[in-house]
């Protein structure tokens, strides 16, 4: 972020503070508290929307004093790195997790966490978000990767979204303007902010339902190493294998520079298991591909997105 003096800063945060209450705003705060990797070093500017008008407000108001804004949902599959984050961090938590059901529809604002949704819909008598009872993230960032596991992904079941775009306005996707594919979306792309996500469900049996979602709750409890902090899967389905065997067949599974570890239980997973920084996980994924790479000439890619300065 280009430097600003100390009387447009002060002008900027007034501004802010007109649009969002005292505790929804919050200066150099530490984006190890919003990451489930549990690291990241501050935000200039974080701020906790209630509604797409406040998105698109807060937004605007960036905008007007040069301020660039980045959007994040249940911070499950970033890193952030150890210099923090230059500019606005809207970060869709609680006060944007309303969830309701109309008909087969179930609607759920962008943060709320993905398991919450699939257990609503469990409630409601709707099939088809079972998979992703056990995914770690809210569902505005699970569309905009198009999240998926145990066969299933979140493009499969999105009807509609609801976003600001560019120039703050509001906009209405449809599925096919969406352009699933796998990890991908538009949003990706075209700048626009997740605010609200619309699901088309099916009618199902309540106990079949909440069956299956128990079956990928233990499968995912027994397999991967949930009890540590860590982003989720670390990298990409190389296509024609899996990453994680890919890893394991490397012989480097625990493998650790500082604080971060390729997981005993999973290696398809990077975790924290203590203190570390961005720059542990960067060396040991950095690490990982080049012995993949010479063993099976195969390049990973990492899944997990980079966000702020060194």
């Amino acid at each position: 972020m280009q430097k600003i003096s100390l009387n447009v800063k002060e002008e900027f945060l007034e501004k802010l503070q007109d649009i969002v209450a005292a505790p929804r705003l919050l200066v150099d705060e530490p984006m190890a508290r919003h990451t489930t990797f549990q690291i990241g070093g501050p935000a200039d500017y974080l701020v906790l929307p209630a509604s797409a008008q406040e998105v698109a407000a807060v937004w605007k108001t960036a905008v007007d004093y040069g301020v660039p804004v980045i959007a994040l949902g249940n911070g499950s599959n970033v890193l952030v790195l150890d210099g923090g984050i230059r500019g606005l961090v809207l970060k869709m938590g609680e006060t944007m997790s309303q969830i309701r059901q109309v008909g087969t529809k179930v609607i759920a604002g962008a943060g709320a966490v993905l398991g919450d949704v699939a257990r609503f819909g469990a409630r409601c008598g709707l099939s088809g978000l079972e998979f992703a009872v056990g995914i770690p993230g809210s569902i505005g960032g699970a569309v905009f990767m198009n999240a998926g596991a145990y066969d299933g992904e979140i493009g499969n079941v999105v009807a509609a979204v609801n976003a600001v775009c560019p120039q703050c306005r509001q906009k209405r996707f449809s599925h096919t303007e969406i352009r699933f594919s796998y990890r991908h979306s538009i949003f990706q792309d075209n700048g626009c902010i997740i605010c609200e996500v619309e699901l088309n469900l099916r009618e199902g049996e309540n106990g079949a339902i909440e069956h299956r979602m128990g079956d990928y709750t233990s499968r995912r409890e027994a397999k991967q190493p949930i009890e540590m902090p860590s982003a989720g899967s670390t990298f990409k389905r190389p296509p024609g294998f899996f990453a994680g065997t890919l890893i394991e067949q490397a012989g480097l599974k625990g493998l650790r520079i500082g604080g971060a570890q390729v997981s005993e239980k999973h290696a398809g997973f990077i975790i924290n298991v203590g203190g570390a920084k961005a720059t542990d996980v960067l060396a040991l994924i950095s690490e990982v591909q080049r012995r993949v790479s010479e063993k099976f000439n195969v390049k990973l890619q990492p899944e997990v997105q980079i966000l702020g300065e060194e």
